[in-house]
């Protein structure tokens, strides 16, 4: 399910150039830059700091809706140039196809010098928006590159275009990645419309009325959302202002919506008849659970089916960015895209007298929160909740939501295919959605599964020589988000030796030189088993000599530690998670002969609401033992908690630097005591 063209004519000026314009020469004449370019070019400018690439001048929005329904946009924006790292706000991109036809797009640029320049859709390049998975797309893309956007330099683009109003409904976003100086949106309604307006990070406004039934708000000054590291998704942080438009008299099928249940509704009647089952298809569900013990399996089958032989290909013309395909095309011809592959998957399910409903989502959690009004934009995709009857009871089935009328509600994603039925993925956990009923619709928040279902295991055992040189084995076990990483990583290797790069980049974080004596993998392709890698290595100088001592790191591989926070700049965000999970180490090291434990790291208990790390470093006879556990119990950490987070990640990095000591065991009992500076003079290793 992708996001179709909305009604809003905010366009996406990209990161990068694509390839297809990296030799692209745009053609400029000399034009005057229009008045209102010019007026914000004279304008101050928003605070901002010595790192920011590029300032908005100036940006309108303005909406104008005619008596029949149809609908016109004009957009404009003005940005300075002050970094070579805004070079991008110079290439706009704008979206559209038959009924979102563009009546006008020019651009220019004012430079700091010289006369300006202009360029106008006949200097665009056009192309398709299809991309991976999308077979068909009615929605092509203009690409116009406004001349010289260099540092010093203002450039600005004017869009005219028609809007294909499916639900009447608008968004703005009043913030963007850059400051802004002032932002207007103004609309012009027919009269005996209405609007509502609702507001989002951002307290309301009040419009100023302009003309006959039109309206305009301005707000000036804005800060940018600046980025960060683990941060939630812009659409979920920026202020905005989301706007239904109401027709005269209320009865319009496409009216914007006013809570929920309306959205679910409509959801509801687009999918109406989607889910009918062909002979056809009776028969290869007969055909797949004939041999199921119970009904739990069936139900396995069934998703598996979707999940391995419906390919994701995306037909979106016209409404089919929100509509699914009926099911019996789905399944006859084995492609779909994610309300496809839920509508087959919902159609299969109820030949077992199984219910299933939509969740409509978005795949970015924090993108869509409980206080956000309705509205179509802001989700991108569909997955399933099916109501498990009383006699699925099963420990594997876990992404359970409990719903106070429709009973136990297992959330099932048949697009993601590496991720069993019964589970989840990190993204999708704690994350909210649209629940389209039978009788309407209602947000609910999906489940946070536990950590234990998302885990990374290593079990090692290795040996220390006199030399310092270690030798191993290695059995590292991985399940849920871990598990299904790895498959899609290695789903495309096909040789042994591209199969263990990753094991080898793994290694090169934790030792400095090591080699891979052997390796192996199991359960690749079984995504209900965990995936597993074994392999030994060989790491010469592992331990370090300190005159007639050995120093030995006890945590040989893996990191936990992140310096996402290690910053000169007060953390803005919060820290998001992708999931939680729990990673356990289990490392043995037998000494070598002739030595024995000196000094030994300290235990560490690390407890916090989000989070919680512990490690043991231990002597049996022979043996070094060394066990730690790393476990997300939260899945955002708040601005007013970072600082905990930051400690915590610091006393990870200390932890995992730490040294045991080893000393000749022949030392004569007379032998000074080890001097407690020691510690503090190790070297990294």
């Amino acid at each position: 399910m992708r996001l179709p063209i909305k009604l809003s004519s905010h366009f996406t000026l990209v990161l990068a150039l694509p390839l297809i314009l990296s030799s692209f020469s745009i053609p400029a004449s000399a034009a005057d830059a229009p008045g209102w370019m010019h007026n914000a070019a004279n304008a101050p400018l928003p605070a901002h700091d010595e790192k920011t690439d590029a300032v908005l001048l100036f940006s309108e929005h303005i909406l104008t809706v005619q008596s029949n329904g149809k609908i016109k946009a004009l957009d404009r924006s003005v940005y300075k140039i002050l970094r070579l790292g805004g070079k991008h706000y110079g290439l706009v991109r704008v979206h559209f196809d038959a009924d979102t036809k563009i009546s006008a797009l020019r651009g220019w640029c004012i430079p700091a010098q010289g006369k300006d320049f202009e360029v106008k859709e006949k200097d665009a390049m056009e192309t398709s928006i299809a991309g991976i998975g999308e077979l068909v797309s009615s929605v092509r893309v203009k690409a116009l590159q406004i001349p010289a956007a260099d540092p010093g330099n203002i450039v600005g683009y004017e869009i005219e275009q028609d809007l294909r109003p499916y639900i009447l409904e608008d968004d703005w976003f009043l913030q963007e990645l850059v400051p802004t100086a002032e932002a207007r949106f103004t609309l012009q309604l027919p009269s005996g419309w209405e609007y509502k307006a609702a507001w989002f990070n951002h307290a309301p406004i009040e419009p100023t009325p302009i003309g006959n039934n039109g309206w305009q708000w301005i707000v000036k000054d804005v800060p940018a959302v600046k980025g960060e590291y683990e941060m939630p998704p812009w659409r979920g942080l920026a202020e905005q202002m989301l706007v239904s438009l109401l027709p005269a008299g209320g009865s319009s099928a496409n009216r914007g919506f006013q809570n929920w249940d309306d959205m679910g509704t409509w959801q509801r009647k687009l999918a109406a008849g989607r889910r009918d089952v062909s002979p056809e298809m009776k028969q290869k569900v007969a055909e797949l659970t004939a041999s199921a013990p119970n009904l739990l399996q069936k139900m396995r089958l069934l998703a598996d089916f979707a999940q391995r032989e419906i390919r994701y290909v995306a037909i979106e013309l016209g409404i089919g960015g929100f509509q699914p395909h009926p099911a019996h095309e789905v399944f006859s011809h084995r492609y779909g895209d994610c309300k496809d592959k839920a509508t087959l998957v919902s159609a299969m399910l109820s030949e077992l007298g199984v219910e299933s409903y939509y969740i409509i989502i978005n795949s970015e959690r924090g993108a869509v929160g409980p206080d956000m009004p309705a509205h179509m934009n802001i989700f991108n995709h569909a997955i399933l909740a099916v109501r498990l009857p009383d006699s699925v009871v099963d420990a594997s089935v876990v992404a359970v939501l409990s719903h106070p009328k429709l009973g136990r509600l297992l959330i099932f994603d048949p697009t993601d295919e590496m991720t069993p039925f019964g589970q989840l993925r990190g993204a999708l956990q704690a994350n909210y959605g649209l629940l389209v009923t039978p009788t309407g619709g209602e947000l609910v928040e999906l489940p946070q599964l536990p950590a234990s279902f998302n885990t990374t295991q290593r079990f090692a055992k290795f040996k220390l020589d006199p030399a310092g040189t270690l030798t191993g084995d290695i059995r590292e076990i991985r399940q849920g988000d871990p598990a299904k990483h790895q498959r899609r990583i290695l789903q495309a290797s096909t040789k042994d030796s591209d199969r263990i790069k990753f094991i080898e980049s793994f290694l090169s974080h934790s030792l400095g030189t090591f080699q891979i004596t052997k390796a192996t993998i199991g359960n690749l392709a079984q995504n209900s088993l965990p995936f597993e890698y074994n392999y030994s290595l060989v790491a010469p100088n592992y331990a370090k000599t300190a005159g007639d001592l050995l120093l030995v790191r006890p945590r040989v591989v893996g990191n936990e530690y992140r310096d996402l926070l290690e910053t000169k700049e007060p953390r803005k965000y919060s820290v998001e998670f992708a999931g939680p999970w729990r990673n356990v180490d289990n490392f043995e090291i037998t000494l070598p002969a002739g030595y024995e434990i000196d000094d030994l790291p300290p235990s560490v208990d690390a407890d916090y609401s989000f989070a919680s790390y512990h490690s043991k470093a231990e002597v049996k006879g022979q043996t070094l033992k060394y066990t730690r556990t790393f476990e997300i119990k939260e899945l955002s950490v708040p601005v007013s908690k970072v600082a905990e987070l930051k400690a915590l990640y610091r006393t990870i990095a200390g932890d995992e630097r730490n040294t045991a000591v080893l000393k000749p065991s022949n030392t004569s009992a007379t032998t000074a005591p080890p001097n407690p500076l020691l510690r503090l003079i190790r070297p990294c290793i």
